[in-house]
């Protein structure tokens, strides 16, 4: 590891003048990332001085640094954290050897494609982002915003550079690809599902910060106990910058409750509609639409992929070490609910083939502290009203249950059941206008929307009411 040399045309921290055709490729993929960044990034800010954070440092104290910057001119600097010598693969057929340093050529194209998959959501959920910069409620979620975006940037720069460093000509045509695709395009799409749906209002932008992005969390956490080395380092210092996304939506919609909860005890009985806040019951809608949604990110729940990727040692479970004796998985099962011909029955599935489920049932337990963290909001706020997760089931378009309909609770119902009641359970086309009609951008420093409480404190240290924009 070298320090990070911000000098460079491309800030890196991988001594990336050492290898003058790797410099070479990155810094011809440069433009093509500026162009993209132009046309379908953040629209009309590119030349606004925003408070934005960089990371400095890989360690785990003081790594930040914050100060004004302006978007196309964010640094990235870090590509990988710092390579432990000793390191051994940690799950599957390989446990107990060292760690991959080059490609494994037998897993090259398994590894590639886990590789393209996760750095394809990346750019996706900038463009899927990009006009809501001019709705903004406030300066501090302009800049929340804008954080986001920048770091996702970076995020796909680190898997870049793994495909431009250890897969050839195959690679760089990957690199390009993740340009080209669009989210929502219809003849060229991401490459996942979420990646291509609208966030066109800031509610959605925060339950896909906190439901989207959370399965992030647990797909890098699966990826940085990757047998190959570089790919492990480089998932590990994106989890740092992923906690903020965190934060952003869990903190996001609580923000949206909470000046529901105010609206609805300061004019008791009334519909909160009328004075310009949103109601619970499309708050609810709403989580419902991006927790379902981003559940499917998890894939089948029982996979021959996923088990040949544990078996491989490319993709183990979330916190490995920690959690788990048994690191091979080779003799344990899995209870898993199936669903076919109408049924849902419980099985035990050979525990390599249920990879994808138990990531899910990690995803779906913390999911549930969110849904914990903004029910004590409205019990604060002495509204009785209580918030759920949708069951794994609800609105599933991949997967065992893809080929069924459920309720919330998991039941099954027919086709014509679901048709009749499904307004009942995700937003209308009516209720997205309406929360459209309240996105009025509110930038003056220190005000917020009316639908929206302001934050309980800053960034870094900085008032709510700081400039966190420059406009």
């Amino acid at each position: 590891m070298t320090s990070i040399d911000y000098s460079s045309k491309i800030p890196n921290n991988v001594d990336l003048s050492s290898d003058k055709r790797l410099q070479r490729a990155l810094e011809s993929w440069q433009p093509d990332y500026l162009d993209w960044w132009n046309s379908v990034g953040p629209t009309d800010f590119n030349a606004n001085d925003i408070y934005l954070r960089t990371a400095v440092s890989v360690e785990r104290d003081g790594w930040a640094h914050f100060d004004y910057v302006k978007m196309p001119d964010y640094r990235w600097g870090i590509f990988l954290t710092p390579h432990e010598g000793d390191r051994k693969i940690g799950f599957g057929d390989h446990f107990g050897e060292d760690a991959w340093q080059t490609v494994p050529g037998e897993y090259r194209n398994s590894l590639r494609r886990l590789i393209v998959t996760q750095a394809d959501t990346e750019p996706a959920s900038v463009e899927q982002q990009r006009l809501l910069g001019h709705t903004a409620p406030s300066l501090y979620d302009l800049r929340n915003l804008f954080q986001v975006n920048v770091e996702e940037g970076r995020h796909l720069w680190a898997m870049v550079y793994l495909l431009h460093s250890y897969f050839g000509r195959d690679g760089r045509e990957e690199a390009d690809e993740l340009l080209e695709r669009r989210s929502g395009n219809p003849d060229h799409p991401r490459i996942l599902g979420t990646f291509n749906e609208p966030c066109e209002e800031w509610l959605s932008f925060f339950c896909f910060t906190m439901f989207t992005d959370r399965d992030g969390k647990f797909q890098l956490l699966a990826l940085a106990e990757s047998g190959f080395d570089p790919l492990a380092r480089s998932c590990r210092f994106m989890l740092t910058e992923e906690a903020h996304h965190l934060f952003v939506g869990q903190t996001g919609v609580g923000r949206v409750i909470q000046r529901t909860c105010e609206v609805m005890n300061e004019n008791p009985g009334k519909d909160v509609r009328e004075y310009g806040a949103i109601p619970l019951e499309i708050v609810q809608k709403y989580i419902n639409f991006w927790a379902s949604s981003s559940t499917d990110l998890y894939g089948a729940e029982v996979s021959s992929n996923s088990a040949n990727f544990f078996r491989s040692g490319l993709k183990g479970r979330a916190y490995e070490e920690k959690k788990y004796t048994d690191h091979k998985a080779l003799e344990g099962a899995y209870h898993v609910d199936r669903f076919a011909d109408g049924r849902i029955s419980r099985e035990e599935v050979p525990l390599r083939n249920a990879m994808n489920e138990i990531l899910r049932d990690e995803y779906i337990a913390d999911n549930e502290k969110g849904i914990e963290y903004w029910n004590k909001i409205c019990e604060r706020a002495g509204i009785d009203y209580r918030f759920k997760l949708p069951h794994r089931r609800f609105n599933r378009k991949i997967g065992d249950y893809a080929a069924g309909w459920f309720d919330l609770d998991g039941n099954p119902m027919d086709e014509t059941t679901w048709t009749t009641r499904a307004s009942d359970w995700l937003p209308t086309r009516e209720e997205r206008d309406y929360v459209k009609s309240l996105m009025k951008r509110c930038v003056k420093p220190g005000e917020f929307a009316g639908w929206i409480a302001p934050p309980s404190k800053g960034i870094n240290g900085q008032p709510v009411e700081f400039e966190y924009v420059k406009l």
